[in-house]
């Protein structure tokens, strides 16, 4: 850490003062720190201990929650009930028609009981104290068995320092001439589930961005970003059941159902609905593609966002379920509402 525990939160409290509305995250960017390590000055939060997976599994009692993951450029926030987690090793599901997530729990190191104000949360964070989940209670929640679980698995050590340490996120690139294309291209079209697509991508080397370039012709188009915002005013018109993926390198957060009440709000395009709320921040967008993987359901297409890293931002798909071909409606928005670049 820069600072002592003391000397930050200090710095922390005169920020807050001279800026009253700033976010969090902002305002660790801001005083060069992590969010993690902000959070960790607050006289009410409370520091639990990594059992983060016997955490998630009982997330479940606490009733009706507001679920949390973000990006540096889009938020998802989803309603519902949590089921229980189920964990293979490192990687977990929490899946229901409210909440489906997809946990990578090798990117969570730190948590906390979280109080601002009359909110309360528990949040989680990377290893470089970057949140990677949290869990909101709402006016629906269960009080008491939030109390009891953070009791239960509150730190011993409460003055323990938040030491966090550099995550390498850069995406590097091999040169396309090293890439095996034909071999890739083969692969591509012999995909049968969208799943397999991150192990298809590791075996021949090739990040998410590359692969858009080197797709087999007709399954990876780049097209404008204003066509994103007519496909989801066409979505919101038809009444378009969709899929919403927004992710941290820790959690992969999926909406799945309406998206009807849009708002453009300065940079940030929103979708504002009782149960799900998106925020997608419009100048950090580099790239938007038109995707089309093959599945043994028939071809399923995706709209996939990037910054100019080459991080992938927020991913739309039509509704489907395992076994059941794509929507007739989806693709027909799509084939509507977006413009080749």
């Amino acid at each position: 850490m820069k600072n002592t525990t003391l000397t930050l939160k200090d710095q922390y409290a005169a920020f807050k003062a001279e800026n009253p509305k700033v976010r969090i995250r902002d305002a660790a960017k801001q005083l060069g720190v992590s969010e993690a390590e902000l959070v960790a000055t607050g006289e009410k939060n409370i520091a639990l201990r990594p059992d983060f997976q016997e955490i998630l599994k009982e997330i479940k009692t606490l009733g009706y929650v507001m679920a949390l993951t973000r990006n540096d450029h889009a938020v998802h926030e989803r309603k519902g009930i949590y089921t229980k987690a189920t964990f293979n090793v490192h990687v977990g599901l929490v899946v229901n028609p409210d909440i489906d997530l997809r946990l990578f729990m090798t990117a969570w190191h730190f948590g906390f009981a979280v109080q601002e104000k009359d909110r309360k949360s528990l949040q989680f964070f990377d290893l470089d104290g970057t949140a990677v989940h949290k869990i909101y209670l709402t006016d629906k929640s269960d009080k008491k068995a939030y109390d009891a679980l953070v009791t239960k698995y509150k730190a011993d050590d409460q003055g323990a320092p938040v030491l966090v340490q550099p995550v390498d996120k850069a995406i590097v690139e091999t040169p396309d001439s090293e890439i095996d294309v034909e071999g890739f291209r083969e692969g591509w079209l012999a995909l049968t589930d969208t799943h397999q697509f991150f192990g298809f991508l590791k075996k021949f080397g090739v990040s998410r961005r590359q692969a858009m370039r080197l797709a087999p012709e007709g399954h990876a188009e780049e097209v404008y970003f204003d066509s994103v915002k007519g496909l989801l005013e066409a979505v919101s018109e038809q009444d378009v059941d969709i899929m919403v993926f927004i992710g941290s390198r820790g959690c992969i957060q999926i909406h799945t159902g309406k998206a009807k009440k849009l708002l453009q709000s300065g940079p940030w395009f929103n979708i504002l609905d009782p149960e799900f709320n998106m925020h997608l921040r419009e100048d950090a967008v580099d790239s938007v593609w038109l995707v089309k993987k093959p599945t043994s359901d028939g071809v399923v297409t995706s709209i996939e966002a990037y910054d100019k890293e080459g991080n992938i931002i927020v991913q739309f798909f039509g509704k489907r379920k395992p076994r059941i071909p794509e929507s007739e409606a989806w693709r027909k928005v799509v084939a509507d509402f977006l413009v080749k670049k």
